[in-house]
């Protein structure tokens, strides 16, 4: 497993739209679908990372907590299934179904997604603002699978905060650190 940084980048870029399909639902969606009222969050991850699993319970809480109050969110995985059928479509959906996730999960097959966010890692957090603009590229918390660390979401479950209370999220912030997207 490569230890790779979330690309450092100047925030407030757009949200770059999408068209894929929910490997729960079986139905297309766009960024329009998945979009929050008070901000949105849009999240790199893959079934076989540590480091995604290391998180998943906790990131699916932060779901529950969260999408209830305006924050829409949405999980996507951009790895070359051909390379690694672990993250394959069929393997996706009993992934979300194990981990009862409480949003969808998106197979982005080209990986044209992927490289719009300039997703480097899973799991890769971007998150919006109200007006869709990115405010957070930073860690879920200081957990890494081994630090001995608990997985609490702090740092993730703060900026969402701030989203949805309107306020700045401050523009210092630490890269998450995952695997590799596995690029074809």
């Amino acid at each position: 497993m490569a230890r790779t940084p979330t690309k450092s980048i100047p925030l407030g870029f757009s949200a770059p739209d999408f068209r894929l399909i929910d490997q729960i639902t079986d139905k297309y969606l766009t960024y329009r679908d998945i979009k929050g009222e008070k901000g949105t969050l849009v999240m790199f991850i893959c079934n076989h990372c540590p480091y995604v699993k290391h998180v998943i319970q906790e990131l699916v809480e932060v779901g529950k907590d969260f999408m209830p109050k305006g924050i829409g969110m949405v999980a996507i995985s951009a790895n070359d299934a051909v390379k690694h059928p672990e993250d394959s479509p069929e393997k996706m959906k009993i992934f979300a179904a194990e981990n009862d996730f409480p949003f969808p999960y998106l197979y982005d097959e080209t990986q044209e997604v992927a490289k719009a966010y300039d997703a480097a890692c899973t799991p890769d957090f971007n998150l919006f603002d109200g007006e869709d603009l990115c405010v957070y590229r930073g860690q879920f918390d200081g957990s890494r699978p081994g630090n001995e660390v608990a997985v609490s979401g702090e740092d993730l479950r703060a900026a969402l905060k701030l989203v949805l209370e309107g306020k700045k999220v401050p523009e210092n912030q630490i890269p998450s650190i995952g695997c590799n997207i596995k690029w074809k």
